[in-house]
């Protein structure tokens, strides 16, 4: 007798939870439909917008009736994210969309936030109350804002105060903002609240000698970076801030030194999470290639091309990029993969300007500054006399040679600009080569461009401004001999 009690209890609980499952799917009805009603909108037309990294969509389009009443409905689910309603290109309120994507919001046009009413959503719910929370606490902290603000206030007393009050306004935000986070998890408004959350970064702990790791906390902030931010979540690519590429930028541009090797070291890990998810997959390794296409410090093009050769040559963006696209980011990585810092600088032999061929690599110089510019180019005629003066006080100094190659075609202006510019080097004109085109040799698509070479050859560095190579060279060549002290020492 126990053993049937005890089976029919297990046939209780499955047909409960079998009868929970079919609930909830159809529950979770197909496509979306989108209510509205807004006192004081009728007959006219609405859009439905979205966010998407820094820029704005629309999505739909609703006719509203003489009652304010209006919905979008289609019956291919919307992509989760932050979506806005625009009427004659002014944006009137964001909503959330989250799993739910069947609901009613009415509100009126004197104040869409404070008379919001969400029907048939949670998560719109929440989104509206921490606004109008939000709104609240900011009213709370405007007199001590104000206080803080102003310059003319001596009294740090009362500054103090009113850093300590506004403290407490933060917290309360913090305190609701976590709870609600806790509390609904996976709602669109949590994840959008979560994403912003600052990481707390512990003191170092002491070792057993009683030293610091200075290293600690910057280890500490690298590992938990991305514990708030699911870079594998597409929705948090469709937010009102470019939140997901801010993240990137400041995790690859504050945490980690600007040399090749450690940023594909740092991208890797993180391209190994978005990858779950096919948009942030895309989406993260684009950004990366336009942040690397023309990077803020030397040398880090080769990011550019190690992102061509993994993720596009390789066919593993292939769901999305098209061949004219791969063949623009190969051609792109082919020409900078020849002139990377390290690399041995290509030969150039071209006609100077006695028709006489002159070759790159017959300089025996230590240095050779090889300089690419357009005798009409109105950057050149403000950079070139800066490098001419740079090579008359620094040409004995460094023992430095400079090999220029023009790159317009008439040998008359390159015989102009010559005289003009008083350049004394070695000047000759680029489309009269030996070796083909220099634009296949060379990352040298704009004028001017500058490339240093030491004397085997090899690019120590490249588009530097001509008043900043004598520090340059000063402190590579400073660099090289504390390289061979530390070679030699025992």
């Amino acid at each position: 007798m126990l053993k049937m009690k005890v089976m029919r209890i297990q046939i209780s609980t499955l047909l409960i939870l079998l009868y929970t499952s079919i609930m909830s799917m159809a529950q979770q009805k197909p496509g979306y439909e989108l209510n509205f009603k807004v006192n004081g909108l009728k007959d006219t037309t609405v859009y439905l917008g979205y966010y998407y990294a820094e820029s704005t969509y629309v999505r739909d389009t609703a006719r509203v009736n003489a009652s304010g009443q209006f919905k979008f409905k289609k019956a291919q689910a919307l992509p989760q994210g932050v979506y806005f309603l625009v009427l004659d290109k002014i944006r009137l309120f964001d909503l959330v969309v989250g799993n739910n994507q069947h609901f009613t919001l009415e509100t009126s046009t004197d104040d869409y936030v404070k008379n919001m009413v969400v029907k048939n959503d949670d998560d719109n719910r929440l989104f509206f109350e921490n606004l109008r929370f939000n709104m609240e606490r900011g009213k709370e902290a405007d007199p001590f804002i104000k206080i803080l603000q102003d310059s003319t206030l001596k009294d740090e007393n009362q500054k103090k105060a009113a850093r300590e009050s506004f403290g407490k306004v933060n917290d309360k935000v913090m305190a609701y903002q976590n709870e609600l986070i806790q509390a609904h998890p996976k709602t669109m408004t949590a994840r959008l609240l979560k994403s912003t959350k600052r990481i707390d970064i512990p003191e170092p702990p002491k070792r057993a000698d009683g030293t610091i790791d200075s290293t600690f906390q910057l280890r500490y902030y690298r590992e938990h970076f991305f514990d708030y931010f699911d870079l594998s979540d597409d929705a948090l690519i469709r937010l009102p801030q470019p939140i997901y590429s801010q993240k990137v930028n400041e995790y690859l541009d504050k945490l980690f030194s600007p040399q090749a090797d450690s940023i594909r070291k740092a991208i890797e890990p993180m391209i190994a999470k978005a990858r779950k998810n096919q948009e942030t997959y895309k989406y993260l390794v684009w950004t990366l290639v336009m942040k690397y296409q023309t990077p803020e410090f030397m040398g880090l093009d080769e990011i550019f091309v190690y992102l061509n050769d993994t993720y596009f040559a390789s066919g593993e963006m292939n769901f999305w990029a098209n061949d004219k696209l791969k063949k623009n980011l190969k051609d792109h990585a082919d020409r900078l993969r020849k002139s990377l810092i390290g690399k041995t600088a290509p030969n150039l032999i071209m006609q100077d300007a006695a028709l006489q061929p002159k070759e790159l690599y017959k300089i025996k110089n230590k240095y050779t500054l090889v300089y690419f510019f357009d005798p009409d180019c109105g950057a050149c005629k403000t950079e070139t006399p800066k490098l001419v003066d740079f090579y008359a006080k620094n040409k004995a100094k460094f023992d430095v040679e400079v090999f220029a190659v023009s790159a317009d075609t008439s040998m008359q202006k390159m015989k102009d600009y010559i005289k003009t510019m008083n350049m004394k080097w070695i000047t000759v004109n680029g489309p009269r080569t030996y070796v083909g085109s220099y634009h296949d040799l060379y990352d040298a698509m704009t004028t001017p461009t500058l490339y240093i070479l030491d004397e085997k050859k090899k690019i120590i560095g490249k588009k530097i401004p001509a008043d900043r190579l004598e520090n340059f060279l000063t402190n590579y060549e400073r660099f090289q001999k504390q390289q061979q002290a530390g070679k030699s020492s025992p």
